[in-house]
């Protein structure tokens, strides 16, 4: 009998933690984060639509924010002030990640593989794939400042400057959607939950705020 360990290794990525030069309150590993990057791939592209009169696929920009990590099952996860070290370490790196993206692929069954080539960064990407990564980029950016968020309400101030940094990337982006998230959801994420308890029975007699 014949065993492929494809989705044997995914759920591996539950031990590769994340964050590993920071002093973190909260530890976060790459499976939880695969998880908030769909999530927000999905809600940025909601927005677009509903918001903005966009036609984005919500669903397909989550499959992809779902996968876009899955190499790290090898490679773990590289620091991102290590990896931008300098344009050389980068590409080297971005080889790396391109093999464990190969490997991990050839790990499904062959019906399967075309399926998950394209999620996990071994094919050619359609057009559409290519403008719902922009979206996937920007989730993982917030899923970032997020973190960063949450640690420096706790009172940590290891992730005070990354939050700085992580804001300015975000305001780079110029998408619409993203700037959306940060004014009316965003903020949420620092409140306790007796805050946020108040703010969902208040929010149900609010108008629409665009």
């Amino acid at each position: 009998m014949t065993t492929y360990p494809f989705s044997a290794y995914l759920y591996r990525l539950k031990h590769i933690k994340r964050w590993s030069l920071m002093r973190s309150t909260m530890t976060e590993n790459v499976a939880e984060h695969s998880y908030h990057v769909a999530l927000l791939s999905h809600l940025l592209c909601s927005i677009g639509n509903e918001l903005y009169g966009k036609k984005l696929n919500a669903e397909r920009a989550a499959s992809l924010a779902l996968f876009h990590d899955a190499p790290e099952v090898f490679t773990g996860d590289i620091p991102t002030p290590v990896k931008h070290h300098n344009e050389d370490l980068l590409a080297n790196f971005r080889q790396i990640e391109q093999m464990g993206a190969q490997r991990l692929t050839a790990m499904a069954p062959e019906p399967l593989q075309s399926v998950y080539a394209p999620l996990i960064g071994t094919s050619v990407l359609s057009d559409e794939d290519r403008e719902l990564h922009l979206y996937v980029k920007a989730a993982d950016r917030i899923d970032a400042y997020l973190k960063c968020a949450w640690e420096v309400a706790a009172g940590n101030r290891e992730f005070a400057v990354a939050k700085q940094q992580t804001e300015e990337k975000l305001a780079e982006s110029a998408m619409p959607e993203v700037e959306y998230f940060l004014k009316h959801m965003a903020p949420a994420f620092e409140m306790t939950l007796d805050e946020l308890t108040a703010e969902a029975g208040d929010s149900a007699h609010r108008p629409e705020v665009r």
